[in-house]
């Protein structure tokens, strides 16, 4: 195109050339980019590739029902159950008043509690009765039950002085007695002793249990200060003398002796 040419174009054809012919060097001028490595691959394993096992699912509750509580482990147990227990009444008869120069008897009994109630303290033809329910564990068919039995009552006689034992056996009664013999007026007090004694029937260690401790009062009196024998002589002829003076004819016997005793005279 000739130089007239050109300045007879418009004015917008000449900037748009110019701006193409710009462009064009600006791009040729940059150094080419180079592409980026590829990224390498990840080393396969030789072996199967093992996955963990998936959690378990949580158990979601129907609507309207109760939530399910945990599992909880329960801790072992800490030994055999119990033995069962025995219910045995245990009643204590003595004597709360003895002539000096008498005897009398203390009696402890251990026997089955069929009514499971306590027998009431009372008093029976001059003696002391006492009762209580004790709970005795069942072991009969591994141990050998022997119940002991002592009777501690200083400045008395008592026969017999050393320890009672006897074997206890189920459903069957256990009973101790003491003969008493007061030497002198007073009052003497004591305390009646029981306990259970566990002999293993394999063999091995002896166990034992106390069951009661009960304390007794017992008072040594005399009649018209004399001891048992005299007294006892004094009340004989007592007796005699009200049984004559209670005789329904004795007044006309002493009237007719009366009479002739004086026709005598």
């Amino acid at each position: 195109m000739r130089p007239a040419q050109i300045l007879r174009l418009p004015a917008f054809l000449v900037l748009l050339a110019i701006a193409i012919g710009l462009s064009a060097c600006a791009g040729s001028s940059q150094p080419p980019q180079e592409a980026a490595p590829a990224p390498e691959a990840a080393p396969t394993a030789a072996g199967p590739v093992i996955l963990p096992p998936p959690a378990p699912a949580a158990t979601v509750p129907a609507p309207g029902a109760a939530p399910i509580p945990p599992l909880v482990s329960m801790p072992p147990s800490a030994g055999p159950a119990p033995a069962l227990l025995e219910s045995r009444r245990l009643t204590l008869e003595f004597p709360h008043k003895i002539r000096v120069g008498d005897s009398d008897v203390l009696r402890l009994t251990l026997e089955v509690d069929e009514l499971g109630g306590m027998t009431p303290t009372a008093e029976i033809a001059g003696h002391t009765v006492t009762g209580e329910t004790v709970q005795i564990p069942d072991l009969y068919e591994t141990h050998t039950v022997i119940a002991e039995s002592r009777l501690d009552l200083a400045g008395m006689l008592i026969e017999p002085s050393e320890t009672q034992s006897d074997q206890l056996l189920p459903g069957r009664p256990v009973t101790f007695r003491w003969s008493l013999h007061p030497s002198d007026v007073g009052t003497y007090r004591g305390v009646v002793h029981l306990s259970l004694r566990f002999v293993p029937l394999t063999g091995g260690a002896e166990s034992r249990q106390t069951l009661s401790s009960q304390v007794v009062e017992i008072q040594a009196v005399k009649f018209l200060g004399l001891s048992g024998g005299p007294a006892r002589i004094a009340g004989m002829l007592g007796s005699g003398l009200a049984t004559v003076l209670g005789f329904p004819f004795l007044e006309d016997i002493l009237r007719w002796f009366w009479r002739r005793m004086r026709r005598a005279a």
